[in-house]
């Protein structure tokens, strides 16, 4: 068994984002319930924790947009983008979803948990250092990565981003280092438009941005393939101190905003090839942060799927973490990455 941390707090269900939005506080709400039953709760511990500081938001935001978010608090209603809502408590949430993600960041480093899962919202990795877009506010995993960087005097972090929509703001806020290494899996071309194969940093980060952009329709197998093929050698060559994981649930098969196939054993899957590879590179520091998944019950299973995965309570069938782990599938667009992929990593 292994001391899986879940961070949760109800001012993250104080994000209104109005009637009918689909990223609702009901989305924390139903995972909050299933995990306030008793017979759940004794498998995770709840730490507490702050909001983010100004410096700590800072490491990733410009005091501009810092402030645009902090103009909001108290009002009944703000829009920052289009699809980007904001209520009285919103940016308290913010700044408490970043402080979550930092504090799991500080747990993991100094082994007081062996992985953790921020169970936040607002999601963070649309927001960019100047602006929200995409119902971010603040970069929450960014923010844990820099704050790792900075502060813990880690060098090297692997970021996982298997939501349906690239993460652009991450992306961004790491393109020219070598000290992140961002991995995408994503549908494209959709929103935000971001993360064609072709992108893969710039500078000292050539070669540290690795996006493999997908068609609808993908489901377990080719997930498992990829990061089979792409994310574990990879890894393994990066020699990363830490693994964050942007954890979105919108590549579930009903999802509404996407078209992807991927069903509860696939994000087990996912969960149990990487706690494996933490294990292997990095002392099993692995940190999740949720960001999108807007079918609800689809959400709430895969993140208790994933939860118990974590804990060490298996939920995925030994005999389909191995079909899994052989697939050979083939999936739209992987040859193209891959071919990009080698002009930095032996694949």
């Amino acid at each position: 068994m292994r001391k899986t941390a879940v961070m949760m707090n109800d001012l993250f269900l104080e994000h209104d984002t109005g009637y009918g939005h689909v990223e609702s506080a009901e989305r924390l709400r139903i995972i909050y319930d299933r995990l306030n039953e008793p017979e759940e709760r004794k498998k995770f511990i709840f730490p507490s924790f702050q909001p983010a500081s100004y410096d700590d938001i800072h490491l990733i935001h410009t005091e501009e947009h810092i402030k645009r978010v902090a103009s909001t608090a108290e009002k009944y209603f703000d829009l920052l983008d289009p699809d980007t809502v904001t209520s009285p408590r919103s940016y308290d949430a913010a700044c408490l979803a970043a402080g979550a993600l930092i504090a799991g960041t500080r747990l993991l480093v100094e082994g007081e948990a062996d992985n953790c899962f921020a169970l936040v919202r607002p999601p963070g990795h649309h927001a960019e250092k100047t602006h929200s877009m995409g119902f971010c506010l603040f970069n929450n995993t960014a923010i844990a990565a820099q704050y790792a960087l900075s502060e813990l005097r880690l060098n090297r972090i692997l970021i996982v981003d298997w939501d349906l929509h690239h993460g652009n703001g991450t992306q961004n806020s790491f393109y020219d280092t070598d000290q992140v290494l961002y991995f995408s899996t994503h549908q494209y071309p959709y929103f935000p438009g971001t993360g064609a194969a072709k992108e893969r940093g710039k500078g000292k980060g050539l070669g540290f941005t690795v996006n493999v952009p997908l068609p609808g329709g993908q489901g377990d197998a080719a997930y498992a393939r990829i990061f089979n093929s792409v994310l574990v050698p990879i890894a393994r060559q990066y020699q990363p101190e830490m693994i964050i994981v942007s954890a979105g649930f919108d590549i579930f098969r009903d999802d509404p905003l996407g078209t992807m196939n991927v069903s509860i054993d696939g994000f087990a899957y996912m969960t149990r090839l990487l706690l494996n590879l933490a294990d292997e590179l990095c002392g099993g520091k692995l940190l999740l942060a949720l960001e999108g998944g807007y079918d609800l019950a689809g959400e709430r299973d895969g993140v208790m799927a994933v939860l118990n995965e974590m804990a060490g309570n298996c939920y995925l069938q030994e005999e389909i973490f191995t079909r899994l782990a052989s697939s050979s599938i083939f999936v739209p667009g992987l040859d193209e990455a891959q071919k990009i992929a080698k002009k930095n990593w032996k694949l």
